[in-house]
């Protein structure tokens, strides 16, 4: 009767147990924070949401009072709604970045 052959299994390297280990401890980090990541990620949307919505609104609301009192051929609403969603979304990019760096 003949044996069968048995494959040689390749030797595991180190580097693919250093690969191995840190893909198992993302994993288990992820668990743990499965919870967290839910209200996490609906905390900076709405820190992002109203970033970009408080600066557009008072650029709103300051437009209309300079176009109700000093009318001009300017839209000072207009001018002022689009310096403000840059302010907004220049705040949003502070935010995002401020909390992308402390995770």
């Amino acid at each position: 009767m003949v044996e069968p052959r048995h494959k040689e299994k390749p030797e595991v390297t180190a580097e693919m147990k250093k690969s191995v280990a840190s893909k198992e401890a993302l994993r288990i980090k992820a668990r743990r924070e499965k919870d967290q990541s839910l209200w996490f990620g609906l905390s900076i949307f709405g820190i992002v949401g109203w970033s970009v919505v408080i600066p557009t609104l008072i650029g709103i609301a300051a437009g209309i009072w300079i176009d109700s009192r000093w009318p001009s051929r300017f839209s000072w609403t207009l001018m002022l709604l689009f310096g403000g969603l840059i302010c907004g979304c220049l705040n949003a990019w502070y935010w995002v970045d401020h909390v992308s760096k402390n995770d």
